[in-house]
């Protein structure tokens, strides 16, 4: 069957949070330690959205997996880099469908003039555990992201302390002055 790559909307709220509920109650990949409520889960959706491309894979009408992105920092002069979000459902891993989304994600960003795509990714400290791998940041790599900074037990899950690991892509030319930022709507306008 299919996977199509799609925008997603607020009706989808529901099996973005199924799948999102198992990285917060059972690994350290998310530092959340409740699942956020249905309404929250919209409301994240529609926010995004004002901005930013909010993606889901889809197949058969089930949801296998989220990606989207969001400011890196709130300051007019961070508008040409963004922080990126994946998730793929955990009994579908494998498929290509994490590789599809951040495929379909940097080309939106790309079309709205984006240049930096970073990836604030937990990590172990120095042995993976039965919470967390190091899978995200191999994943990453091979998409072209790479290392550029670590934060030292910064988080505490699970009763362990965890580390985070920022990774970047360039999206584009660091070109003066830059394009401006068009919002993701606009995008789907076109």
């Amino acid at each position: 069957m299919k996977i199509i790559i799609r925008t997603a909307s607020p009706k989808d709220a529901g099996q973005i949070r199924d799948i999102y509920a198992y990285y917060v109650l059972h690994t350290a990949i998310t530092y959340e330690y409740e699942v956020p409520a249905l309404e929250e889960m919209r409301g994240r959706i529609e926010s995004t959205l004002r901005k930013y491309p909010y993606l889901v894979a889809e197949e058969k009408g089930r949801i296998l997996g989220y990606a989207y992105a969001g400011p890196l920092k709130q300051r007019a002069a961070y508008d040409w880099s963004v922080e990126t979000s994946i998730y793929v459902s955990k009994d579908k891993k494998g498929r290509g469908i994490g590789k599809g989304l951040l495929n379909s994600l940097e080309d939106f960003l790309r079309r709205q003039n984006i240049l930096n795509a970073n990836a604030c990714i937990a990590v172990p400290d120095d042995r993976e555990d039965q919470y967390l791998t190091f899978d995200s940041v191999h994943f990453h790599e091979k998409m072209g992201y790479q290392a550029v900074g670590t934060f030292h037990s910064c988080a505490c899950k699970f009763n362990r302390w965890y580390n985070m690991i920022w990774m970047e892509k360039m999206l584009g030319s660091h070109t003066l002055p830059p394009a401006p930022v068009i919002p993701f709507p606009d995008l789907e306008k076109e």
